[in-house]
């Protein structure tokens, strides 16, 4: 099985540490994200990689040119323009024979990837996707109405909690068939195709496991967490 990552977005919520890297090349401790989310990936007994890159593509290449030097196979899918997500993820077609793993190259994932394959091939599902279990405070008093507009409750910055997705996919190789080529697409627009088209969407959820890279403070937040966990061990 392939693991395909998508790496060529622009990371415009990051600038200005976008200007002159791509995010997954951005550092997370002494090592870039992209090479955190390739050694999990080689944990799991995924080797053969396929990165969707276009952004400052040549600081990917030549970081992690084939792969030998970290213990795997890496083959690179190039686009000249943003494709959003499934966009990217259709330039990598060519390099796909079977069902394989998508993964964002912005996100650090420490859950068990083989095991959502085992539950996606004993479901026999068309895609599996990851979800995560996230709690926060809302930062407003919720007000509870009658419909007569009689206030019946407040509630002061109320827990809620709601399952996210975490951007790390199982999928069979048919779903390529439906993401038009060379054009931008988004994975929601791909998954709720897939979702009309009566097909099996599965999900695979963890509490744990991951950290969303996508604006400053959550870039800060993850190095924060990272060197925490250095200090535990």
């Amino acid at each position: 099985m392939k693991a395909v990552i998508l790496a060529g977005g622009l990371g415009t919520r990051l600038q200005p540490y976008t200007t002159f890297l791509p995010k997954p090349m951005l550092p997370l401790g002494e090592k870039p994200i992209l090479e955190h989310i390739i050694s999990w990936t080689k944990k799991n007994g995924v080797k053969s990689i396929v990165l969707c890159v276009s952004y400052l593509r040549k600081t990917i290449e030549d970081y992690f040119e084939d792969g030998k030097r970290f213990g795997v196979q890496i083959e690179y899918a190039i686009s000249d323009k943003p494709l959003a997500t499934a966009g990217q993820l259709k330039t990598a077609e060519d390099f796909l024979d079977d069902r394989f793993v998508c993964m964002y190259g912005d996100s650090i994932f420490d859950f068990n990837l083989k095991n959502m394959i085992k539950q996606h091939m004993k479901n026999k599902s068309f895609v599996t996707m990851s979800l995560n279990q996230f709690t926060t405070n809302l930062p407003y008093g919720v007000i509870e109405t009658s419909k007569a507009g009689k206030v019946l409750k407040w509630n002061e910055k109320p827990e809620i909690s709601a399952n996210i997705n975490m951007g790390c996919y199982v999928m069979e190789k048919e779903i390529l068939n439906w993401i038009p080529k060379n054009k931008p697409y988004g994975m929601d627009d791909l998954i709720k195709k897939a979702m009309t088209k009566k097909k099996i969407v599965s999900s695979y959820l963890t509490k744990k496991g991951f950290i969303d890279i996508g604006n400053k403070s959550s870039y800060k937040k993850a190095n924060q967490e990272y060197l925490q966990k250095l200090g535990k061990i």
